[in-house]
């Protein structure tokens, strides 16, 4: 089976919506990347827009609802 390489995403955001990332990401005890990452997972699982390639067992419960817990 072929290893799939991950791509390069960048993006510019303002200050306090990348705090308000970095201690989501700190909450959860994860990398920013990895963070978004779910965050889009579960945007998209949310909102019925096509996504494969990953198990709903591999997000928390809280993002497979569709709302994350404090």
């Amino acid at each position: 089976m072929a290893v799939v390489k991950s791509q390069v995403v960048s993006v510019r955001v303002e200050s306090p919506i990348k705090a308000a990332l970095q201690l989501a990401a700190e909450r959860e005890m994860r990398s920013i990347a990895n963070m978004v990452k779910l965050m889009v997972i579960a945007y998209c699982r949310s909102h019925g827009y096509p996504f494969t390639g990953t198990p709903t067992d591999a997000l928390p419960v809280a993002f497979v609802r569709g709302s994350q817990v404090d």
